[in-house]
């Protein structure tokens, strides 16, 4: 089974979401969790992880299935050697599961990030990863369902946590 995170912040509360789907090429979700916590930790620049980290943590503990990888919405690396929050969170899952970091925009020191194109869409997404290379990663975002620039369960997980 594959996953994707994200979190989405408000004054009162958190919501962790994620989405489990069985295969890349999946245009539907196999089966869903949301988790509502409290409000995030203020914002610490270079420690944005610790915001995101505990809420994506909590809502991977309700699924069941054993995952072969996940995707942020996010880096996995900020720079060379720079951890960000996919590679945190690799570290907090016992190095077992590859992470994927799926960034709508570039950031400056993150030459290691791979563009992917998707769609019509002219501007890239910015792949990055942990447990596997950065092109296997691209490839696999590449792959996914959906016409448009952001894959289908990208944007499936996204609206959880902002329906939630």
């Amino acid at each position: 089974m594959l996953a994707c995170l994200d979190v989405d912040y408000r004054s009162e509360v958190t919501v962790a979401a994620c989405v489990v789907f069985r295969d890349w090429t999946d245009a539907a979700e196999a089966a869903h969790h949301v988790e509502r916590g409290p409000p995030a930790e203020s914002y610490e620049p270079g420690q944005f992880y610790r915001r995101e980290l505990p809420h994506l943590l909590k809502v991977l503990a309700r699924v069941p299935e054993t995952l072969e990888a996940i995707v942020v919405d996010g880096y996995v690396w900020l720079g060379e050697e720079k951890p960000g929050l996919g590679a945190h969170l690799y570290e907090a899952l016992g190095r077992a599961v590859p992470v994927i970091g799926v960034a709508k925009t570039a950031f400056h020191s993150s030459n290691n990030a791979v563009p992917v194109l998707r769609g019509q869409s002219q501007r890239p997404l910015f792949v990055t990863a942990v447990g596997l290379s950065p092109t296997a990663a691209a490839a696999h975002i590449q792959r996914m369902h959906g016409d448009a620039r952001r894959p289908t369960l990208l944007g499936r997980v996204d609206r959880l946590c902002r329906e939630a």
